[in-house]
């Protein structure tokens, strides 16, 4: 199987949040604490103010009212008094009942002496324009100065940043860990954190922190980040620990307001101050303030479509000249079409530079995810990071930016405590602080690994026995027109064996065939670490025996799977394949990568497929054909980042192009080789970010075949015949098994996902939160005289059914063409695909339209 796919990172989503249900099977509200909530409005107006600021008296406990007004907050300790205050009010103190749950609603005075200053927008009647609006006016002047107030329009820019990623239960009871089952975790339940969310009681399960060094220069153009320390906690064996940090970095992605786009939860938010903002926000200068001796305006914006992946909030612009970004409050509205998340706040704070200029002096991002958005349980993500000892225009040696932009330094991962607590940029509390230990702990608990256990084969069909794991549990049994019902069994290594040392094997019994199969693989990384952890440097080997379709790909690992067992029309064509492959993979810290490879195949034709060729005009059976292989693959795919696992990795999309091409050379008279021929084949990758109108995928290839061959060894296009629809730019979804062959070939595959940007502006639909997909894919071909079998009878002749119908095509001039149009984020998991097939519809079998199904977990 190609390591990249091998293990699709959604598991590790699903798999925290079966473990995430483990732990909330009963929440319950808290009890005997003190909780204060209510609406905080304007005395004379009573208008209700959002982004109020509510604390606790002589505590560090602090709360923001929402864009309603509301607030709530509580502690477990009791208190007496709590302050409100907001910019352009007098600030409020209020008496409450020490140890009681209690409404509170609070009405604050205008100050009288700063209503001049506010130019009130909101609750005017008359509709809103962008056209002599003052607001519009503002944010243009932002936007046309964004360039100028970024790090990068400075020559050189040197700073240390320091990140804090936490992840916590939300309102777990305090009896909860007194039941008898869950007393043996106590000392969990038990490290709560009430300071972080106002309102909220955090059991703290997860962190992750880092300190970077971070250098700057904008000619030559170079950014590099050294890495001076990272340290996370360690879920386990059952937990993929390096890919799960990836996948939590990248879901909380570092917030740059001055970019076009904000890269949230895998989805982009337009930031309220992209080029585009005017058109998709309404804004309202609310009010001008004194922060840090220097006048901003207070200019708060709303969605114009409060579905679409859109901010509410506010931001503080100055008005000496450069317009910049002095503060944010962003938030996400209820109605936003976003999954499993009940509500997501950033607060962006600014420092200024010598120059009076403004550098982001520390960022947090806080994330309520729940599965209902009325429950009171689920789990806070919180991202805080803080940047200090910010430093512009000091040139550094030439050598500081050399080499590659990413550098971890040696020990970086082993900071003991005493270096943490020295170059922390910010401080841990109690409960997390006590995290790591905790965590340690409960792994040694038997009964916490057995729960591990169990999940782990539920959800990645592997179950572990010692240093060996017994799966995929998919494919214990499938079925097909030629192997009848199938049985396999088999499994692989894990790294707890060896880093180095890597095996997979499986064996498989079909009844109606009444055949073995088998195929065993080993893999020798030459580097102290996991096969899959980048850079790769390894060499593997691996022979299968086993039966497949022709024009699927032969790949490390045949993954039968029941479920894709279904299948439409006639399926009885099959080859017994014969393969051994050994490959040298080398992969460079600049991201470009070679592999050579030697390959062996022999292939027998069963069901109804036949191998028959013309020999002085008299039909002649072919039993079986051997060809044997040398392959070169040259690969660059820039600033590539993977979600890495234990035994997988899988890359993370980003806007750099991945170029791949491929030389095979087939060698004649090598280990029964019967042809000598040569293969180049070209691709780019192109991840498109399309900000509000989602993102797309797009794959364009081409290929030729060299040689005169029979069909077999030419490109058989990989046909779909199940009934899920298949996303991979090789894979037609309305094309039968064997239908099209070719020597040459150029191909198109366009994909676009537009996360409801057109469904959210339709009454009723917008409320499902339904997301629109379109697809395109074109296939140029064709096979050139050489090798058509009806020109040269000694080549294999291409299959017909019994009427002697032909059943494989080359294609002609016009190129196959299909599309799709979709909806996926059906109850937040299914999608539905309509695929039209727009020509060849005179071939055997071709259907026009068809509907294809997928299953996904989406945010």
């Amino acid at each position: 199987m190609n390591e990249h796919t091998s293990i699709n990172f959604k598991s590790i989503f699903r798999a925290f949040t079966i473990l995430t249900a483990t732990f909330l099977l009963p929440l319950t509200a808290f009890s005997q604490v003190t909780k204060v909530s209510g609406v905080v409005s304007d005395a004379r107006s009573k208008e209700t103010l959002p982004f109020a600021t509510i604390s606790v008296v002589n505590t560090k406990i602090v709360g923001i009212s929402d864009e309603n007004g509301k607030y709530a907050i509580l502690d477990t300790k009791p208190f007496s008094l709590i302050k409100a205050t907001c910019v352009g009010y007098i600030p409020a103190l209020v008496k409450v009942e020490p140890g009681q749950t209690q409404l509170m609603n609070i009405k604050l005075q205008p100050r009288a002496d700063e209503l001049n200053t506010v130019v009130i927008r909101a609750g005017k009647k008359e509709r809103y324009r962008n056209k002599n609006n003052p607001a519009v006016e503002l944010i243009r002047q932002v936007i046309a100065h964004k360039d100028q107030n970024r790090p990068e329009n400075y020559d050189y820019v040197q700073y240390k940043e320091y990140g804090k990623l936490l992840l916590a239960f939300a309102n777990v009871s305090p009896g909860f860990s007194d039941k008898k089952f869950w007393k043996k975790y106590k000392f969990l339940f038990d490290n709560r954190d009430t300071t972080l969310v106002p309102g909220k009681s955090l059991t703290p399960v997860y962190l992750d922190e880092k300190l970077t060094q971070n250098y700057y220069r904008q000619q030559p153009g170079k950014k590099k980040t050294i890495t001076l320390a990272q340290k996370n906690v360690k879920l386990g064996f059952y937990i993929d620990n390096e890919g799960l940090a990836k996948y939590f970095r990248h879901l909380f992605y570092d917030v740059d307001i001055y970019k076009n786009d904000i890269y949230l939860l895998s989805k982009l938010f337009l930031s309220p101050i992209a080029n585009s903002s005017p058109s998709f926000y309404k804004f309202f200068i609310t009010d001008t303030v004194i922060v840090n001796n220097t006048k901003v305006v207070e200019l708060s914006f709303t969605p114009r479509n409060n579905n679409d992946l859109l901010f509410d909030g506010k931001i503080y612009i100055t008005l000496d000249g450069n317009y910049a970004v002095q503060k944010s409050i962003l938030y996400i509205n209820k109605n936003t079409n976003i999954n499993f998340v009940k509500d997501m706040r950033i607060d962006l704070d600014f420092e200024q530079n010598t120059d009076k200029r403004y550098h982001v002096s520390k960022s947090n991002i806080l994330v309520d995810f729940s599965l209902n958005r009325n429950g009171k349980g689920g789990m806070i993500g919180s991202r805080t990071t803080t940047f200090k000892d910010y430093q512009v225009n000091q040139a550094l040696p030439d050598s500081t930016y050399s080499g590659l932009g990413e550098v971890v330094n040696p020990g970086a991962n082993n900071r003991d405590d005493e270096y943490w607590a020295q170059n922390r940029l910010d401080t841990l509390t109690h409960a997390e602080a006590k995290v790591y230990h905790n965590i340690d702990t409960l792994q040694s608990l038997k009964s916490f690994r057995r729960t591990m256990a169990v999940i782990t084969w539920i959800i990645a069909g592997y179950n572990t026995v010692g240093p060996f794991e017994i799966g995929p549990a998919n494919a214990f049994y499938s079925f097909n027109n030629i192997e009848g019902a199938r049985l396999r069994f088999g499994g692989r290594t894990t790294p707890e064996m060896s880093k180095r040392y890597y095996f997979e094997t499986y064996g498989a019994y079909g009844f109606k065939d009444q055949r073995w199969k088998y195929f065993l693989s080993g893999t020798y990384s030459f580097d102290n670490k996991y096969i899959y952890q980048f850079p790769q440097n390894y060499v593997r080997a691996y022979y299968e025996n086993d039966a497949g379709i022709p024009g699927n790909p032969l790949q490390f690992v045949v993954e039968n799977n029941l479920f894709l067992s279904f299948k439409r029309g006639n399926n009885d064509k099959y080859l017994y394949n014969k393969f051994f492959r050994f490959d040298y993979v080398r992969e460079f810290e600049n991201h470009f990568s070679y592999n050579l490879g030697f390959r062996n195949l022999t292939q027998s034709p069963a069901g109804s497929l036949y191998f028959t060729n013309l020999v002085s005009g008299v039909p002649n059976t072919i039993n079986q054909l051997t060809s044997t292989e040398i392959i070169l693959g040259l690969r660059y795919a820039p600033h590539e980042e993977f979600y890495q696992g234990r035994i997988y990795r899988i890359p993370v999309p980003n806007k750099y192009p991945a170029v791949s091409v491929d030389y095979t050379r087939g060698v004649k008279g090598v280990f029964g080789g019967g042809f000598g021929y040569q293969i180049l084949h070209g691709r780019v990758d192109k991840h498109l970010y399309l900000s509000q109108l989602g993102y797309a995928d797009v794959t364009v290839q081409a290929s030729h075949t060299f040689g005169q061959l029979p069909y077999p060894l030419l490109t058989i296009h990989r046909a779909n015949q199940t009934y899920s629809y298949d996303d991979d730019p090789d894979t037609y979804n309305l094309m039968n098994f064997l239908e099209f062959v070719s020597d040459h070939y150029e191909s198109l595959s366009y994909e676009q996902h537009l996360n409801g940007f057109f469904l959210n502006k339709i009454p009723l639909f917008k409320r499902l939160k339904w997301r629109e997909t379109l697809s395109f894919k074109a296939l140029f071909g064709g096979v050139t005289d050489q090798n058509n079998p009806s020109l040269h009878p000694s080549l294999y002749q291409f299959p017909v059914d019994g009427a002697g119908r032909p059943l494989t095509y080359s294609l002609g001039k016009a190129p196959y063409l299909e599309g799709s149009v979709g909806i996926e984020n059906i109850f937040k998991f299914f999608g539905v695909s309509l695929v039209r097939r727009f020509n060849y519809l005179d071939h055997p079998d071709a259907i026009k339209y068809g509907f294809r199904t997928s299953a996904t977990i989406l945010f």
